[in-house]
């Protein structure tokens, strides 16, 4: 238990944590758990991250220094390591009793890269074939381990994540200069090469053995150097396109420890800035932008009084407004406060008949916003087309929807 309450606090500021998007069915053979694409039910730490797995380190004995790590080697802190057969029980125990449905396993590297994966890789074989654990398993690729490692790993994981860590080598040597990008790029490249050789088996074999059915993920730490938006962003598209990632995850920069290079120990969390940086992340992933329109303006930053998409559509007021009755689904996607699926409706509605103002507001679209870029049978009905009207009016909305939460959580 001693073991336990260190290893899982150390690993709370790890926030790639995922909890979905694979199936792995219980087969009837004596095994334990399911798990399920849709998700896995959430609870909330204390700081108000949601954790929906049993999230620990396997040690956080670490030879690295790096500045902004509370495990690094200098550090004074508690430490402790678990065996692989502890970790083993302890996932199960935890499953029996309902606390979790699935195991977040990450490490600090002890001894060496290959030491440590090769106990990650003792504890997957452990659930899978000693305990027959099906349940959903997520566990760190370590940099600079053997390949064959990671193959190993990567047949009985649902997902493996490498930790970029920082968008840039310079802002990498600046701060953990131990590490080497290379060595953090290398695994990324490993996983990436068998999903593609398990995506053609698929379509060729009719069994085939599954590699991280559930993608590969990363992280970025934000806020504990001078990297901008912009680098952030196009850093987080690159891995996209060329490594298949699943999804990145930016965590803001908690100040744990005093060095010349870190904010200062009383720098507040840029929590606003993670926020703002997740929802250009879901605009790269699934509208279509790139990292050039999220930062049209030419700037670096990312606004944090408006979302990326309506700052997007406050920089192009010359292509609004547009007839809803005509704009292809690319472009509707584009709309503040149309998604995907209202985009889809619209377009299946007006098959049938030209959507008037009311059948629009019936689509689903947040029409606050909407009404601003959009016309209805020629008709427009925000009011003013002005950028400043506009902001005002966005903004106030924006304040009026605060304060309605602080006064339905005070009542």
């Amino acid at each position: 238990m001693k073991k336990l309450k260190i290893l899982s606090d150390a690993a709370k500021y790890d926030v790639s944590c995922s909890s979905s998007g694979v199936e792995r069915r219980n087969k009837g053979e004596g095994g334990l758990g399911n798990s399920r694409s849709f998700g896995i039910c959430h609870t909330w730490s204390s700081d108000g991250r949601c954790i929906s797995l049993l999230k620990i380190l396997m040690t956080n004995r670490c030879i690295y220094d790096c500045a902004y790590c509370i495990n690094k080697a200098t550090n004074n802190v508690e430490r402790a390591s678990f065996t692989p057969e502890e970790v083993a029980k302890l996932t199960i125990e935890f499953y029996r009793r309902n606390y979790i449905e699935g195991l977040f396993l990450s490490s600090a590297i002890e001894k060496s890269s290959n030491q440590t994966m090769e106990n990650i890789y003792k504890i997957l074989l452990l659930l899978r074939k000693k305990y027959h654990f099906n349940g959903y398993i997520h566990v760190k690729a370590i940099p600079g381990a053997d390949k064959e490692f990671i193959e190993q790993c990567g047949y009985l994981a649902d997902r493996m994540s490498v930790n970029i860590e920082l968008p840039t080598k310079e802002s990498l040597g600046k701060l953990a200069p131990q590490k080497k990008h290379s060595a953090i790029i290398a695994p990324m490249k490993e996983i990436r090469n068998h999903l593609l050789l398990a995506q053609d088996e698929k379509k060729s074999l009719t069994h085939y053995k599954k590699f991280v059915p559930a993608g590969q993920s990363t992280q970025m730490i934000i806020g504990a150097t001078e990297d901008t938006d912009y680098k952030i962003l196009t850093c987080a598209e690159y891995l996209y396109h060329k490594y298949n990632m699943k999804r990145v995850y930016y965590s803001a920069y908690v100040p744990v420890n005093i060095h010349s290079t870190l904010p200062s120990i009383q720098t507040m969390p840029p929590l606003l800035r993670e926020h703002r940086l997740y929802q250009a992340d879901w605009l790269l992933r699934f509208y279509n932008f790139t990292s050039e329109d999220i930062f049209i303006g030419g700037g670096q930053s990312i606004s944090t009084k408006f979302d990326p998409k309506m700052n997007w559509a406050l920089n192009n007021l010359h292509l609004f407004p547009i007839e809803i009755n005509q704009a292809p689904l690319e472009f509707l996607i584009r709309i503040p406060g149309v998604g995907h699926t209202s985009a889809r409706r619209i377009i299946k509605e007006r098959r049938v008949a030209l959507l008037d103002y009311d059948a629009f507001c019936k689509t689903g679209c947040v029409i606050k916003r909407a009404k601003y870029f959009v016309t209805c049978k020629g008709k427009y009905y925000g009011e003013n087309m002005d950028m400043d009207f506009i902001k005002r009016k966005y903004l106030n909305e924006q304040k009026y929807e605060q304060f309605s939460f602080l006064i339905g959580r005070v009542i």
